[in-house]
């Protein structure tokens, strides 16, 4: 995975209570691919990670603010878990609007454990195959989204995984994904 994203940028879009290995895993095998990767949060103060929901981790600096960024600039977008930061980010009108302009432009998204909560929030989960943390497949069945139980899941440009024990398989489905680009819009799920 040496060159596979030259030219490619990435946002990952995450607050405090992040999954830290969730947010620190892709970016380190999105940059090693060759991607410039910026954290995106809802503003530019540190955010605090942490590891099990429980444990403090590192605080990480923000490249970008939500509200002051365009999907444009980007050409995928990654959102992680924990179970606070994607709780936080779904109650933000900025972050689901990012969100839902990448979904409206095909552009390649993955989220894994909690992010697919955003996804719900974003309405870019009916008539598609995702699979998350356990606790979360209710939410994505009830915003009508098939679920399975498997490390990896692509359908179309959306790429999901469980925990962070699927986080290998998970960065390398990424990697082939945003190495491809854009992808056709699902007539049922496009709005502009």
């Amino acid at each position: 995975m040496a060159n596979e994203l030259e030219g490619r940028t990435v946002a990952i879009l995450a607050t405090n209570g992040v999954e830290q290995v969730e947010l620190t895993q892709p970016r380190d095998v999105l940059r090693e691919a060759g991607a410039r990767v910026d954290v995106v949060s809802l503003s530019t103060d540190p955010i605090q990670a942490m590891n099990g929901d429980i444990d403090k981790g590192e605080i990480f600096d923000v490249d970008q603010s939500v509200g002051e960024v365009s999907s444009r600039n980007y050409d995928a977008l990654v959102l992680p878990g924990g179970t606070i930061n994607p709780d936080t980010l779904r109650a933000d009108a900025n972050a689901v609007a990012f969100v839902q302009a990448f979904a409206a432009a095909g552009k390649p998204i993955g989220a894994i454990c909690h992010g697919p909560w955003t996804l719900i929030e974003a309405d870019v989960v009916a008539g598609r195959t995702l699979t998350s943390f356990p606790s979360i497949r209710t939410d994505l069945r009830n915003a009508g989204a098939t679920v399975v139980d498997e490390e990896v899941v692509c359908d179309e440009a959306l790429v999901t995984s469980r925990n962070p024990h699927d986080l290998d398989a998970f960065c390398a489905k990424l990697v082939e994904e945003f190495a491809e680009g854009r992808h056709p819009v699902k007539e049922a799920g496009a709005t502009a």
